[in-house]
């Protein structure tokens, strides 16, 4: 939740940037018309998971007791910084599409509401089965299994493999139409 979360505070500064004129004073600078696009992304990551470590230390002080290891936390963070990345990049994409701030967090409330329709709370096995179709196979799903598994000691099956074929596939829909979106000429 918490990556869906920031996704949508990074659409809102993206769009307030455009809106603002400083991704137009960027453009004029001798950059790398990439650079700009990408700060975003590797701030808005950083955040991210420091937001999520405070997570983590709440549910541990609350109780929460993970079997992991070292080498697994280390997975759970892999699977996390690429579920945040690939959001980011869509994120991106939302805040140079919308026209306001308002309207870019109103591109991102889709992935803020997938992981209500997900096994993070609820297994999907207790859903009515097209709800229960959707949530084993929407993005989320995947990294929140294997996250819960790599956390507990419990089967990762194909999780693992699902969350990087739909982290790179996001991050690659998101990139490539941030840049698109960044591309663009202005119009007045």
């Amino acid at each position: 939740m918490s990556a869906g979360t920031s996704s949508a505070a990074t659409a809102v500064k993206v769009c307030q940037d455009m809106a603002e004129g400083i991704i137009d004073r960027f453009r004029t600078m001798d950059i790398a018309r990439s650079a700009v696009l990408t700060g975003q992304v590797v701030g808005s990551v950083i955040r991210t998971v420091f937001s999520a470590v405070l997570v983590v230390a709440v549910a541990l002080l609350l109780g929460f007791s993970p079997t992991a290891s070292f080498g697994e936390w280390l997975a759970v963070l892999g699977i996390y910084v690429m579920l945040t990345f690939a959001l980011t990049w869509l994120a991106v994409a939302f805040g140079l599409k919308a026209a306001t701030p308002a309207g870019a967090n109103s591109l991102t409330l889709i992935v803020q509401f997938l992981p209500f329709i997900s096994s993070a709370f609820v297994s999907p096995e207790t859903m009515s089965a097209p709800v229960r179709w959707f949530a084993e196979n929407q993005p989320f799903n995947p990294a929140i299994e294997t996250i819960r598994a790599l956390l507990t000691g419990g089967p990762i099956g194909d999780n693992a493999w699902l969350a990087v074929i739909w982290a790179v596939v996001i991050s690659a829909v998101g990139y490539f139409w941030a840049r698109k979106q960044y591309n663009r000429p202005k119009t007045n």
